[in-house]
């Protein structure tokens, strides 16, 4: 049972919280975590590159010359991929790059994004946000007070205060519990979690 300091806002020790060990403790299998986030980032993709054939190019609807006599190759259309501004042959079109990887794979490279976290001293776990009002200047001033920078954070709920306080600030992401991906976490250089999203985590990754 891994047990990690708990901070205030200014980086001052304010308790102690025990963490899953069957979560946050777990063996990092590098290929597990490149098999999700593969899979998240083709998720991702918008696949709407596409181009048009033939049959969709302006113009074209008349045969340009005879068919024989003039010496030159047979041509029926000027919209033929062999002219210039002809149809595209086999061309992108718009489709989906989203594919699945079992949920159980998915779960197990949760685990081990969130053990790198803590194996690497990159996983803070503060008690509050207390403010209730969006203010950026006072979230940076946490920021710096936690000293970390690129960093994504977790609440239990909707905290509206911590999530229109971060909006502007560049590298920073405020995610509820529910959202939390292997992606994010691996593409922030700090973890930060509030103390009440570690129970609802602990909950999520044991059912």
């Amino acid at each position: 049972m891994a047990v990690v300091d708990v901070y205030d806002i200014n980086r001052s020790k304010v308790g102690e919280v025990s963490l899953n060990q069957a979560i946050f403790e777990v063996p990092i299998k590098n290929h597990l975590l490149h098999e999700v986030v593969t899979m998240q980032l083709a998720c991702r993709r918008s696949g709407t590159a596409a181009t048009k054939g033939r049959s969709q190019v302006r113009g074209g609807g008349r045969k340009p010359y005879r068919q024989k006599g003039t010496g030159r190759a047979r041509a029926g259309t000027i919209r033929s991929p062999l002219w210039r501004g002809g149809g595209t042959v086999f061309g992108p079109q718009p489709r989906s790059y989203a594919y699945k990887v079992p949920k159980k794979v998915r779960r197990a490279a949760l685990k081990m994004a969130l053990s790198s976290k803590l194996q690497e001293g990159q996983l803070l776990v503060l008690e509050d946000y207390p403010y209730d009002t969006p203010k950026t200047k006072e979230f940076v001033k946490v920021m710096n007070n936690l000293q970390v920078r690129k960093a994504l954070f977790i609440t239990s709920g909707d905290h509206p205060a911590l999530s229109l306080s971060a909006r502007n600030v560049p590298y920073v992401q405020v995610m509820r519990s529910e959202g939390l991906n292997v992606y994010d976490v691996l593409c922030h250089d700090y973890l930060v979690l509030l103390k009440p999203a570690i129970t609802k985590i602990e909950e999520s990754l044991t059912t």
